[in-house]
């Protein structure tokens, strides 16, 4: 067998697929006749696996060399045990039935007296250390953590984050020991003890209402501040310098975890106040290494409790990262004042200038990001100027940027337009520079602008016109002209009624039968555009006073009776008709009246005003994760699989998991094995569970009734309760759909909650909208079905809940496990689940 440097070398000297994958597949034919033979010679072993982890990096399969690594573990020479280490991380993973045999290894390696021996032991549990492994390998763990070697120290701070993300009730073991690595005098156990921290505090902040750990440490915040203040204050140390500052991954921690023990916390965001200020003046801008510290204190301060200045301060900072050369500071500049914009707007807008600078960006991500936070910066003040920019560039942009683009200037001039004819004239441009990417929901909004302002008319008609002989390739224009030139003809044809510079030449009745006998014979005659010329056709016959342009419009008309698409010529034919009927025809085409305007009907939705910002969290917020076999379990949190003991694998039974998540309050008791292990389908069981029946339940419940105990059925109508009287949460803001909540408390016992859904988009549609809802055991839910399921762009939806305590009164505090359905435009539905505490 040939040595591993001449395995690789064979490999890379073959000239086709077919010569590489020939080479591989002999030499792993040789690895697996080694294995087979069983040699003892340790250096043929480690040699083999060598291989295995070359051809692992190849992609190959290399599953028949796990025992060996395991055999390496056993050696007791050091090469063997770090390849075989090695060899473990990479082809084992917790999923492996074989990792169970590397328990005992790992255990007595973790008592090696050879440091580098227990540090690659504690490398490899950090690594693939499962449920199992986690709780027999723990109190390990736990000890070394005290140990007065360093480089041990650290590692096991690592493996102890592993252990408490796999196995969370193992954290309370690793919370006193964590508290003295963060004063470790160590930087490397200083850096391992804040990563530990951070990650138990930000797995406690992910679940709701508990901040047990985070109120554990935030007393520890002042030494953090003096820790970081001598980081920022200290002459050159040539063993933690990085490019002229003292160990800027300390900082950044340091930073990290002030984030999350200040974050909601008035006093604490005091405390660190000053030192924040302090390292966003102080800290040297001119590398990469004190932007990360500049960026990561710019996040601190705008996420915290933080005074107005110290967030200007860090607006101005990431307003200096954008005139950085480097691509990479511009982006996540951008990317952080996308989110900033709706906190601090004044300050955002300062550096509008540089933000517009960065539309001519080589980088296509720059630019992206640069459009989105130029369309936040929109407001009444600043449309005229930063429209004009946004035009100039919607000429140059990309194609794929222009749908977008469109849209969002539609939606800027309908907001905050100075006047209609500015309006008017920005949507004119947009069609000429991007017609074919211009929404339906865009045109009928111009359209509507034209229609109820007639001051516009004459004006908006004749420059469509001229833009239309010009360029008949955007559909867009096509459309919006067309629909008016059929709708205001006589004004075109009469024009002069506007400023002499914008005049337009004479407009013959020929020119505009020309003008569309021209589209519908071109490449650009869509079936839309063809559909708006045949009815725009028909009307400028009422319009017209002259006999041969008539005749001509009634013959293009005569002439799509036979059009392949059945809408256009059943139009034809009953246009044609309505020749033989001269008075029923003109006074079917009359001018149509200015349709009305109703909020509701806004294609544009509310005002940016309103534009809710989510604070700057790097929140690893965990998903809940959905049982697809049962939903009224999983609404609970349960699983499709009989629970037997709260202890077994970490699971836990139904009642005690919602007893945690609803409230130790809420009165609930483990029910009896047997219950437990009983079938989702039993619905006795279900409403035995959550107190839906006083007594005891029947042999057969019904299917209906058990349902409508656990989700609130569409039992009797529960009455809306009075806006007045009533305050309004919002539970769900996702994907443009809105639910808030209105309490209503009746007597000591009973609560009514609206349910108010509502779809805050602009375009999108939302169907099969509904709610479910659980509550705690002592409480009994009735839910009726939502009055509305399907959401039109502004529309809303109401559904009701009541609910009764069934022991004494109900807490001052209702608490509901909710889930939301929805499809989006038509797209696979959504199911999102989230708790919801009334504050």
């Amino acid at each position: 067998m040939a040595s591993l440097k001449q395995f690789i070398r064979n490999v890379r000297s073959a000239k086709t697929i077919a010569d590489e994958r020939a080479v591989i597949q002999k030499e792993s034919a040789a690895i697996r006749a080694s294995f087979r033979e069983e040699s003892h010679d340790s250096s043929i072993r480690r040699n083999n696996v060598a291989k295995l982890l070359y051809l692992f990096t190849l992609g190959e399969r290399t599953h028949f060399g796990q025992i060996e690594c395991l055999k390496l573990l056993a050696s007791h020479r050091f090469a063997d045990k770090r390849l075989g280490y090695l060899g473990t991380m990479l082809l084992l993973d917790e999923n492996q039935e074989v990792l169970t045999l590397v328990t005992n290894s790992l255990k007595n390696d973790l008592n090696h007296s050879n440091q580098y021996i227990v540090g690659l032991s504690l490398c490899t549990l950090g690594n693939i250390a499962s449920v199992e492994m986690s709780r027999d390998l723990f109190t390990e763990v736990e000890s070394l953590l005290s140990t007065a070697n360093p480089y041990i120290r650290r590692k096991a701070a690592l493996c102890a984050m592993r252990i408490c993300r796999k196995v969370p009730d193992l954290q309370e073991h690793f919370l006193e020991k964590a508290k003295n690595l963060l004063s470790d005098r160590n930087h490397g156990v200083l850096l391992c003890g804040l990563t530990l921290v951070i990650d138990m505090c930000e797995a406690e902040e992910s679940e709701e209402g508990q901040e047990g750990v985070i109120e554990m440490f935030r007393p520890l915040a002042g030494n953090l501040v003096r820790a970081l203040k001598g980081l920022t204050t200290s002459g050159y140390a040539p063993e933690h310098d990085v490019s002229g500052i003292t160990d800027p991954f300390v900082q950044v921690k340091i930073l990290r975890l002030l984030r999350v023990l200040a974050r909601g916390d008035t006093a604490t965001s005091e405390l660190i106040n000053d030192i924040l200020a302090q390292v966003a003046t102080n800290t040297d801008s001119s590398k990469n290494v004190g932007n990360a510290i500049l960026y990561e204190a710019v996040l601190t301060i705008l996420d915290i409790e933080a005074d107005s200045g110290l967030r200007v301060l860090g607006v101005n900072i990431l307003g200096k990262f954008l005139t950085n050369k480097d691509n990479n500071i511009r982006y996540v500049a951008l990317n952080t004042l996308n989110k900033v914009v709706a906190i601090e707007p004044n300050a955002v807008q300062r550096h509008r200038n540089t933000v517009l600078e960065c539309l001519r960006d080589p980088d296509i991500s720059i630019r992206r990001r640069a459009l989105d936070l130029s369309f936040m910066l929109i407001n009444e003040s600043n449309v005229r100027v930063l429209v004009r920019e946004l035009l100039a560039f919607l000429e140059v942009a990309d194609n794929e940027f222009k749908p977008t683009m469109t849209t969002q200037i539609g939606i800027a001039a309908d907001r905050y337009a100075p006047n209609k004819r500015w309006h008017a004239d920005t949507i004119l441009r947009v069609l000429k520079l991007a017609g074919a990417y211009v929404k339906e929901q865009i045109l009928s909004s111009f359209v509507r602008l034209i229609a109820t302002t007639p001051e516009l008319q004459t004006y908006s008609v004749q420059k469509l016109y001229v833009s239309l002989k010009e360029d008949i390739s955007q559909e867009g224009l096509t459309l919006a002209a067309t629909w008016l030139i059929g709708e205001y003809g006589d004004n075109l044809l009469r024009g002069g009624e506007y400023e002499e510079e914008e005049l337009v030449k004479e407009i013959k009745e020929s020119d505009i039968v020309d003008l569309f006998d021209n589209i519908l014979n071109s490449t650009y005659a869509t079936q839309t555009v063809v559909e708006y010329i045949t009815t725009a056709s028909m009307k400028l016959t009422v319009r017209m006073s002259d006999a041969s342009q008539i005749e001509r419009l009634r013959r293009l008309l005569h002439n799509r009776t036979a059009d392949l698409s059945v809408e256009i010529q059943q139009r034809a034919v009953e246009y044609g008709n309505l020749f033989g009927y001269d008075q029923i025809r003109r006074g079917v085409l009359e001018r149509m009246p200015p349709p009305e305007i109703r909020e509701e009907q806004r294609v544009l939705g509310p005002s940016t005003k309103k534009r809710q910002s989510k604070m700057l969290k790097d929140k690893t917020r965990k998903p809940i994760k959905t049982a697809e076999q049962d939903m009224l379990l999983d609404l609970m949190g349960g699983s499709d699989v009989p629970v037997t003991s709260p202890t077994m694998n970490g699971s836990q039974n139904t009642a005690d998991l919602l007893a945690d998540i609803l409230g130790g309050d809420s009165g609930l008791s483990s029910p009896a094995p047997q219950a437990a292990q009983q079938p989702v389908s039993n619905n006795s069981a279900i409403m035995d569970l959550f107190g839906s029946n006083g007594g005891t339940p029947s042999p057969n419940p019904a299917p209906a009734s058990a349902s409508l105990d656990l989700l609130g059925g569409a039992g009797a109508p529960v009455s809306t309760p009075s806006p007045s009287t009533s305050t309004a949460y919002t539970a769900y803001n996702k994907n443009e759909l809105v639910l808030s909540l209105q309490v209503q408390r009746g007597n000591n016992n009973t609560a009514q909650i609206q349910a108010r859904f509502r779809n805050q988009s602009s375009f999108s549609q939302f169907t099969s909208v509904g709610l479910q809802a659980a509550v705690p055991k002592s409480q009994r839910l009735q839910l009726s079905a939502i009055n509305k399921a399907e959401l039109e762009a502004g529309d809303e939806g109401v559904q009701m809940l009541k609910v009764t305590a069934l022991n004494g009164p109900l807490p001052s505090k209702l608490r509901l496990r909710l889930r939301v359905t929805y499809a989006k435009d038509g797209s696979e539905p959504t199911t999102d689940q989230v708790d919801w505490s009334e504050s």
